[in-house]
């Protein structure tokens, strides 16, 4: 039989046996990326060997690239808070303080503990500090409706700091270009800080709002097959996205907004719900792709060779410097006081633990491995960012349901007393 023949098949039996199986799955503690991971495994080199590909291939980065845009569309469409800052308070505090902790946190330790130079470190943080929309399903905003503050900072973040870690990305590319900081500095802070954040919200908006407007004028005149309405979404994403890159803006975070514009413009709550279903369908059917390339990628010997380097950056990541820095990022010093304005402490553990890493961090591995980032110094990289991921991957795929129950029967509880 012709591999990719075969290949067809063994995803094919996958996706049926997960749906079929997806109410045992719920209940066990394992995530359906754990689930992609193993059966990636299977398929690659040390199993059935019908995935063969290198991990610096332009279509790793195409792939975890449109993955990404789609989910930070869903993220955008599930925000469900009128744009104020008391609203966003966990957004903000998760944005503007552990993102920022978690990368120099994560350049510090690259910079002392394996020498890394400073580039390569700062450049490491960038990859690795984003948590992923496309992973973090189950601990995000489960519906429209869902008020809940956990998910809510979760899916938020999820949602920004994938496009806002960029800037730190563009800022390690550049050392590792140039040590001479000073000749590039102003450049990156006009071009890639401020230029390229503005132009991505302004172009979110344009293209939100434009396109939501031209539609519902048209229906004035013709309504629209109820079977392609649903695409409506995906057309966003892609102009959005493709525009924003034009003019040198985040197209991650352009997207983002566009679907935070789309999720204001709707009218009619029944449309917005089947225009997140159908993006959340594709996110997670590209999830599957994404995932069974990760497993097949992986080799013994990098992985003996890199691993302890990648453990010990992982551990710390996962076990001390997300917790820690999430911690000090949702200190109740700062807002109001009172009791309504605070989080739970279960809600601020729970920050720091779910720093769910993926999609995203393969992206920017990608995106680097392009440019600068090449020979020793990029295999190193690569491998601490992969086995980072993949350790990820395994720690919150078991923990998630059985922290989530916890966390929901700590919040009845709570309101019960209430």
């Amino acid at each position: 039989m012709d591999i990719y023949i075969l290949a067809l098949l063994i995803i094919g039996l996958l996706l049926l046996l997960v749906t079929i199986g997806s109410g045992w799955i719920k209940r066990l503690p394992l995530s359906y990326a754990l689930i992609y991971l193993v059966v990636g495994i299977c398929l690659g080199p040390y199993g059935a060997n019908l995935i063969q590909l290198q991990i610096r291939t332009e279509f790793l980065e195409r792939i975890t690239e449109f993955v990404v845009i789609v989910s930070l569309f869903s993220c955008g469409l599930k925000m469900n808070r009128p744009l104020r800052l008391r609203a966003w308070k966990s957004t903000i505090r998760l944005i503007a303080f552990l993102m920022p902790i978690s990368i120099f946190a994560i350049a510090a330790i690259s910079h002392w503990l394996l020498n890394l130079n400073w580039g390569a470190a700062v450049l490491l943080g960038a990859i690795l500090a984003p948590t992923d929309p496309v992973l973090a399903s189950e601990v995000q905003l489960a519906h429209i409706g869902d008020r809940d503050e956990l998910r809510f900072g979760l899916t938020s973040e999820g949602g920004l700091n994938d496009a806002l870690a960029f800037p730190f990305v563009y800022f390690g590319i550049h050392w590792l270009e140039n040590d001479n900081w000073q000749t590039w500095l102003k450049q990156w802070i006009v071009i890639d800080l401020i230029w390229a954040i503005a132009a991505g919200i302004g172009m979110g908006i344009l293209v939100g709002k434009g396109v939501m407007w031209i539609k519902q004028q048209l229906q004035n005149f013709r309504s629209i097959d109820v079977l392609m309405e649903d695409f409506i979404g995906l057309s966003i994403i892609l102009i959005t996205y493709a525009l924003t890159e034009v003019i040198n803006g985040y197209g991650f975070l352009a997207v983002f907004v566009a679907g935070l514009m789309v999720q204001r413009s709707h009218s009619n709550p029944n449309r917005r719900l089947s225009q997140l279903e159908f993006t959340e369908q594709l996110e997670k059917l590209m999830e599957v792709g994404t995932i069974l390339l990760l497993g097949s990628l992986l080799r013994i010997e990098p992985i003996l060779e890199f691993g302890g380097e990648a453990l010990l950056i992982a551990g710390l990541l996962i076990f001390a410097i997300r917790p820690l820095g999430a911690w000090i990022s949702t200190t109740n010093l700062g807002f109001s006081q009172s009791p309504r304005s605070r989080f739970h402490p279960a809600i601020r553990c729970l920050f720091g633990w779910f720093g769910v890493r993926g999609v995203g961090s393969l992206y920017y591995l990608s995106y680097a491995l392009g440019k600068s980032l090449e020979g020793e110094l990029g295999a190193k990289i690569a491998w601490i960012t992969s086995i980072t991921v993949v350790t990820s991957i395994v720690i919150h795929g078991i923990s998630a349901t059985p922290l989530m129950k916890w966390y929901e029967q700590i919040i009845q509880k709570k309101n019960s007393n209430t």
